[in-house]
């Protein structure tokens, strides 16, 4: 291989079957299993650590879907039609229902509403009653007004249906702030449990950014 090859190869990943370990020389059969033994006491040791993480992983995805939903209404247009006014319902559920997912989380996961900056509360508690009231049961909000109209026609009675829905067009502009709020909350909470690993097993540990490496370009 030459030098260029080499520097080609920087910072690439090899993967070896476990099966094949045993048609290397001696040494390194010595050396990796060595590696191994000491990668499962390391990991034993940061049991509990590992665990935190791994729940929180499940509000980093919620944190992801909410900065999606967000950027989605941002650029929203209002037209007055059924069918833009469908999309903007769609939208406001689903950031309604994930930020609530969030924050209920669970194991861990979720996070306090005291958590937030103060000015930022109160656009918390309407998003809470917006899900109970609106979404998630049915009962009065007051962003939803029911109205019947009732005409006499030669003897005929006409019922007219219609439904009036108070909606944030292009969301709320305090549920950017909030999204941005979590995004730091969760941030730090994850630095946290880094910082406790690498006290607790004296190793350096990171979280990985980006896609893993690819297992089939060995």
């Amino acid at each position: 291989m030459s030098d260029a090859d080499a520097d080609d190869d920087d910072g690439a990943y090899y993967i070896v079957p476990e099966e094949a370990i045993q048609y290397l020389p001696q040494e390194w059969q010595e050396a990796i299993y060595a590696r191994a033994e000491d990668g499962r006491k390391v990991l034993e040791t940061a049991d509990r650590e590992l665990k935190q993480l791994s729940r929180l992983s499940l509000s980093f995805y919620h944190v992801t879907v909410l900065k999606h939903i967000r950027d989605k209404l941002a650029v929203y247009r209002f037209k007055a039609d059924m069918v833009a006014f469908l999309e903007l319902d769609m939208l406001t559920t689903a950031f309604v229902a994930t930020y609530v997912r969030l924050h209920t989380g669970g194991s861990g996961s979720g996070f306090a509403r005291d958590a937030l900056p103060e000015a930022l509360r109160g656009a918390h508690d309407e998003i809470i009653d917006m899900r109970n009231k609106r979404y998630a049961h049915v009962a009065d909000h007051d962003s939803v007004n029911d109205e019947m109209e009732i005409q006499e026609d030669e003897g005929r009675f006409i019922v007219s249906l219609s439904l009036r829905f108070g909606f944030y067009i292009g969301g709320s502009n305090d549920w950017t702030k909030l999204v941005d709020a979590l995004d730091e909350i969760f941030a730090e909470r994850g630095q946290k449990i880094v910082e406790r690993l690498q006290a607790r097993t004296g190793r350096q540990w990171l979280i990985a950014q980006g896609a893993p490496p690819d297992a089939t370009s060995a």
